[in-house]
């Protein structure tokens, strides 16, 4: 053993007053800065889970509001199919926000409070480690020199006990042996007598020193509770600094308490209950069903004038050549002038075929005597006087020109692509932008 109190071997017992017992008092400073680092690790790594989570939520409303627009789902239903993607996404902003709080605020805090308790040193370790340790060493070093001084007259005590024990042996056996003599007998009984003296100084000497050592006790306990209580004040302040960051990130994670949470679920439960199938069915009726517009046929008086027709295959070709592009199209007015059908979707043509076609207008036969001229079955048509908005310009032969006031004969129904046959003053039959015209008030 050392001289410097360091006697960790000394006892069996694992008790706290044991030599260098204290140590593991001591280590639990270094734990602590550790725990520090491990508390960061644990929720930093939560602020990543938190972070893909946001981003998977914004994928997932990305990618399903396309397909939910695209999808044959319609009305009241379809827009609370949507409202769970507009939820998400305020979720996943949320989430965000938790992910900053986690990464940012809380870290930092942690950082601060582990930079402020624990005091790095040149030499390597911790300030506060060895305050504790040289405390422990210290209130120790008394105690443990007395405790030394018992260990070694106990075993002085026992060591001439043995060999007491041991002369005491050999006298009994020179006793009981005749062959030996009175003077041999004398020499085993002098070496018990001296045994026993040496036994009862060395018992002297250990009960001294024990006596001593228990004098020395509570001055021992007194030092080594007053630098223990130091370590225990600092890790009070350790254990209650963990529960109020961990209280705080309970906080920031409890959702369930934001005012963008609660109406988030709030809106979207409002709008799934707000879908009304009556509604949505009278939709459907009056956009696709039998509550539709018809241009019911009507008979025609034919006219010379409205002779000409306009082909389906003329008007429903969807190749680049067929792709009508307007343009000389000036407003009268200073007016902005509204965009033609075929400005509005390029991608569409002109489709009359529900309205008039080549086979159900004009069939052209050859004449009988074999000359390539042609005949055309000639139909009547009632018209609506209309007045042009703006100068419009055609582009192709079925089109027709006109000025702004000039009045038309509308002769036919407006089209899905938004084009109507008329006839001019002049008795030319073509097409126009319905938009461009409005009904001459009778």
């Amino acid at each position: 053993m050392s001289s410097n109190g360091d006697v960790s071997d000394l006892g069996s017992c694992d008790s706290f007053w044991e030599p260098g017992n204290y140590k593991r008092t001591v280590k639990r400073i270094d734990d602590g800065h550790r725990l520090c680092n491990e508390l960061l690790s644990c929720f930093q790594e939560r602020a990543k889970i938190e972070r893909s989570y946001a981003a998977q939520l914004s994928d997932w409303a990305k990618k399903w509001r396309g397909a939910v627009e695209k999808g044959p789902q319609y009305g009241t239903l379809e827009k609370a199919w949507h409202a769970f993607m507009q939820a998400a996404e305020r979720l996943s902003e949320l989430h965000l926000e938790l992910r900053e709080r986690l990464a940012g605020e809380d870290s930092e805090k942690v950082r601060n409070w582990q930079k402020e308790a624990y005091h790095k040193q040149m030499i390597g370790g911790f300030r506060e480690t060895k305050e504790a340790d040289d405390g422990f060493r210290k209130a120790q070093k008394p105690w443990v020199r007395k405790l030394k001084e018992v260990e070694s007259s106990k075993k002085s005590y026992h060591l001439t006990k043995k060999e007491e024990r041991t002369a005491i042996t050999r006298e009994t056996h020179a006793k009981a042996d005749p062959s030996k003599s009175l003077e041999e007998v004398q020499k085993y009984t002098t070496r018990v007598e001296r045994c026993s003296q040496e036994a009862e100084k060395a018992k002297d000497r250990y009960e001294k020193a024990l006596e001593d050592l228990n004098r020395c006790n509570p001055r021992y306990m007194e030092d080594m509770e007053q630098v223990f209580d130091l370590t225990q004040e600092a890790e009070r302040k350790r254990l209650r600094f963990f529960k109020d960051v961990l209280l705080d990130i309970h906080t920031h994670l409890d959702l369930s308490s934001r005012d963008g949470f609660k109406s988030l679920y709030r809106d979207l439960g409002q709008t799934i209950n707000a879908t009304n199938d009556t509604e949505d069915l009278r939709w459907w009726r009056n956009t696709h069903g039998p509550g539709m517009s018809m241009n019911w046929p009507q008979f025609e008086e034919w006219s010379p004038e409205t002779s000409h027709s306009i082909s389906r295959k003329d008007k429903g070709g969807h190749t680049e050549d067929n792709v009508v592009t307007l343009t000389n199209i000036v407003s009268s007015g200073g007016e902005d002038v509204p965009p033609s059908p075929t400005t509005q979707d390029p991608g569409r043509v002109k489709d009359y075929s529900s309205d008039w076609s080549d086979e159900e207008s004009s069939k052209k036969v050859l004449a009988v005597n074999g000359v390539g001229g042609e005949v055309e079955e000639d139909e009547q048509v009632e018209g609506v006087r209309v007045r042009a908005l703006y100068d419009y310009s055609g582009q192709e032969g079925d089109e027709l020109s006109f000025k702004a006031g000039e009045e038309l004969l509308k002769l036919g129904e407006e089209d899905e692509q938004g084009w109507c046959k008329g006839q001019l003053a002049s008795g030319q039959v073509g097409l126009y932008p319905a938009n461009y015209v409005q009904p001459v008030a009778s």
